[in-house]
């Protein structure tokens, strides 16, 4: 801990074992208040969140705003598009006129990998990357984690395969670095072109061969991210489907199912697969609330579970 008090969750390297079991542990509280009637606890009564949102986002901003909001909190929710970004606003421009309204949290999304880092430099708020261009998403890997955890009851010694477009994927990163801490074995798997090179240097191995796959505990399949994508990382996405699509066939009994979403039925899911009673990504949606409002509840009220950032 360092000599700031303010606390960030920029990476889940910020994290240690028992900083991510004391999250899931709060969080499985919070999930039972989303189970009342009436879901608020007065935790942050009075404090200011800021959702400073520079890519589109479903799932991840309004489950950042119900946390907030859960927790009693006053929310600011901003949307690149149609505000002064638009005009040409720069990032810390806008993050020190945000500050103004002297917000407990910033919770940032940007197609910019290090972008959530910067945003901690110039505000006293505490900030949360929820998500930065292809770096991390720490938030999602932690509600993978409570999502398997309520499954299997831990992750000790558990296999977890990680299947499709690694490359341009931070929850692929941010899911590597959990699953790892939480005592999984992590396999990534995908066309060549579509594995980022070093990437057993973050402690998991890599293959271009889906035929392991039944190995598997847990296939966590990703969006193909077309978005993204500038150059031709795959013949066709009727090529990549026909090679890697996880279709309910390729399943075993047991193993589980996982994606972060949107996803493409299609491409890299079967829609067989997407609504088999194996598939947790439901679950996972469900999920993003109570573990947003854990680490919300940790940053701004909780004892130092997570590491200041100088």
């Amino acid at each position: 801990m360092s000599v700031h008090s303010r606390r960030h969750l920029i990476s889940i390297e910020d994290l240690d074992r028992a900083g991510i079991e004391r999250i899931l542990d709060r969080a499985q509280g919070f999930a039972e208040v989303s189970g009342r009637e009436i879901k608020k606890v007065p935790a942050l009564r009075g404090r200011t969140i800021v959702n400073l949102f520079y890519e589109a986002s479903t799932r991840t901003s309004s489950s950042f705003e119900l946390a907030a909001k859960r927790l009693s909190a006053d929310v600011v929710s901003i949307r690149a598009a149609g505000s002064s970004v638009d005009k040409g606003e720069s990032l810390k421009d806008t993050v020190q006129t945000l500050s103004a309204y002297d917000p407990a949290a910033i919770v940032i999304r940007s197609p910019h990998a290090g972008a959530a880092q910067l945003v901690a430099g110039w505000t006293p708020a505490s900030v949360i990357n929820a998500g930065d261009g292809k770096h991390e998403h720490p938030t999602q890997a932690l509600l993978d984690v409570f999502t398997l955890r309520r499954r299997l009851g831990g992750l000790d010694g558990a296999s977890i395969w990680i299947v499709g477009d690694v490359l341009h994927s931070r929850v692929a990163r941010s899911g590597i670095l959990a699953f790892k801490r939480m005592g999984a074995q992590v396999t990534v798997c995908g066309p060549p072109t579509l594995i980022p090179r070093g990437i057993e240097a973050l402690g998991c191995t890599s293959t271009a061969s889906i035929e392991g796959l039944h190995e598997a505990d847990v296939v966590y399949v990703l969006r193909m991210q077309h978005e993204r994508m500038r150059e031709c990382f795959v013949p066709s996405l009727r090529e990549y489907a026909t090679r890697y699509q996880v279709s309910a066939a390729r399943l075993r009994p047991g193993q589980l199912l996982m994606h972060p979403g949107p996803v493409n039925r299609g491409v890299e899911l079967s829609s067989d697969a997407i609504d088999s009673p194996q598939a947790l990504i439901g679950e996972q949606v469900k999920a993003g609330v109570a573990v947003r409002m854990a680490v919300l509840y940790e940053l701004l009220a909780g004892a130092p579970a997570l590491a200041a950032v100088a």
